[in-house]
């Protein structure tokens, strides 16, 4: 049993790889412990690499208040309503200056945008599943879209695979080294995330990231950081759990984001962060 001075007022968790099984879901075990836990009077929140569309379908799991956090920190996007609420963005100029250094230093490297309204795609990009396209996307030259700007430029491995749609695949040597080459030369003018698609970088705006989009909706909900578990199994998950007054690393992630955590949870095919939550019920 958990002191009740101890007991978080928020749960934040990552998806893919955390939350959610193998096959993207949420299993009936993990959504009974989520609705108890709303019962108890914590709030949850889901932060997230995906972009805003990929949480539809989660409409039914986000908690009393509707939102989550989208494309690393920066969209926080009402799913019930269906809408970017707040948009921390990367200017159109810089993400065109950004991918010419690229595209100058790793030749056939492939672009693609995601925006609040969608996403943009150079055909450069390579081929994607339809089924994780949305209908509004568009195709051609970055600096075509006419947007102001955009939450994550995504950065395409050479002659390489992504892992399309939903899921992380965990460390991979090829991608590791790609993501530190892009890292190299982004420098300090974006933030370079990694949240586990093989041969994928994910380039977002400076100061943004899962953390900050979370202390800030924190803050406008009145809570501390100490009051906040946080749930994660990629880099891009450890400013979040750095930042939070208790977090879990998912079993198996990699050692740099076991490192960031205070506790480690069971693996998301086993309802890794229900369990750990179970003791909340008690």
């Amino acid at each position: 049993m958990i002191p009740a001075a101890d007991r978080p007022r928020l749960v934040a968790t990552d998806l893919d790889g955390t939350l959610l099984d193998p096959a993207g879901e949420v299993t009936p075990f993990t959504r009974d412990v989520l609705q108890r836990v709303w019962d108890r009077g914590i709030e949850t929140l889901f932060v997230t690499a995906r972009p805003p569309r990929w949480l539809d379908d989660l409409a039914d799991a986000v908690g009393g208040h509707g939102h989550a956090i989208c494309a690393n920190g920066a969209f926080l996007y009402d799913v019930a309503a269906r809408e970017v609420v707040h948009a921390d963005l990367i200017g159109l100029e810089d993400v065109v200056a950004l991918a010419a250094d690229l595209r100058r230093e790793i030749p056939r490297i492939g672009f693609a945008l995601e925006h609040a309204a969608g996403m943009h795609l150079e055909h450069e990009y390579g081929p994607v599943n339809p089924a994780f396209v949305p209908a509004v996307a568009t195709y051609g030259a970055l600096e075509e879209t006419g947007l102001d700007g955009v939450g994550k430029l995504l950065a395409r491995i050479p002659g390489g695979d992504v892992l399309e749609g939903p899921g992380p695949a965990g460390e991979n040597t090829e991608t590791l080294a790609f993501l530190a080459r892009v890292q190299d030369i982004v420098g300090d003018r974006a933030v370079v995330s990694y949240s586990g698609a093989v041969g994928l970088a994910e380039i977002g705006p400076v100061g943004v990231s899962k953390a900050s989009a979370l202390a800030t909706w924190c803050d406008r909900h009145g809570i501390d950081a100490a009051q906040v578990w946080a749930f994660g199994d990629m880099p891009n998950d450890i400013p979040m759990l750095e930042w939070a007054g208790r977090s879990f690393a998912v079993q198996g992630a990699p050692e740099s984001v076991l490192a960031a955590a205070s506790d480690v949870c069971g693996p998301n095919d086993a309802d890794g962060v229900a369990r750990a939550l179970l003791p909340l019920l008690t």
